[in-house]
C-alpha cells in the first residue's frame, strides 16, 4: 500500500507531488531491438504505472509495456551452510522508447569555441611561465646560485 502525500483543498502551501517509487534502467541479459529499453522495478507498480511514470515525468512516448516477476536466486550459502536466497523482483520491458534528450544542443559551436580559446591562452601563459630568464645565463629557476 503506498502513502500518498496529504493534501487539503485550500491549503496555502504549494506542493509537489513526486512519486513513491524508483526506477533502474539495466541491461538486458538478451540482445533486444534499439527501441526496448528494460527496467528494474518495485514488485507494486503496474504497467499503467510504469506508462504513466515514463510520460508524464519524462515526456517520453511509450507504446507497450510487459513486466513479469524475476525469481531471486537461492544458490549463496551463508557462514553456517544455510541458503541464502535473493530477493524477487520486478522487470518491465517497453517498447517504442526512445531514450529522451538530456543534454539539447544549445549553441554549441559558440561553446566549443570558447573553451578552444581558453585552453589557447591557457597554454601560451604555461608557455610564458616556462621561458627560461635571460639574466640567468640558460640556467633554470630550480638550480639556485
Amino acid at each position: 500500500l503506498a502513502m500518498y502525500p496529504l493534501f487539503q483543498l485550500g491549503n496555502p502551501q504549494l506542493r509537489i507531488f513526486r512519486p513513491n517509487w524508483f526506477v533502474k534502467l539495466v541491461r538486458p541479459g538478451k540482445v533486444q531491438p534499439p527501441d526496448t529499453v528494460q527496467f528494474r522495478i518495485p514488485m507494486e507498480m503496474t504497467k499503467y504505472d510504469i506508462k504513466n511514470y515514463l510520460e508524464k515525468i519524462y515526456n517520453v512516448p511509450v507504446g507497450a509495456v510487459r513486466t513479469r516477476i524475476q525469481f531471486g536466486s537461492n544458490k549463496k550459502r551463508n557462514h553456517l551452510n544455510q541458503r541464502v536466497k535473493q530477493p524477487d523482483y520486478k522487470v518491465a520491458q517497453s517498447q517504442t522508447f526512445s531514450f529522451p534528450d538530456l543534454f539539447p544542443e544549445k549553441d554549441k559551436k559558440s561553446a566549443e569555441g570558447s573553451v578552444e580559446e581558453m585552453q589557447e591562452k591557457f597554454m601560451e601563459d604555461e608557455k610564458q611561465r616556462q621561458r627560461l630568464d635571460p639574466r640567468r645565463g640558460g640556467v633554470t629557476e630550480w638550480f639556485g646560485l
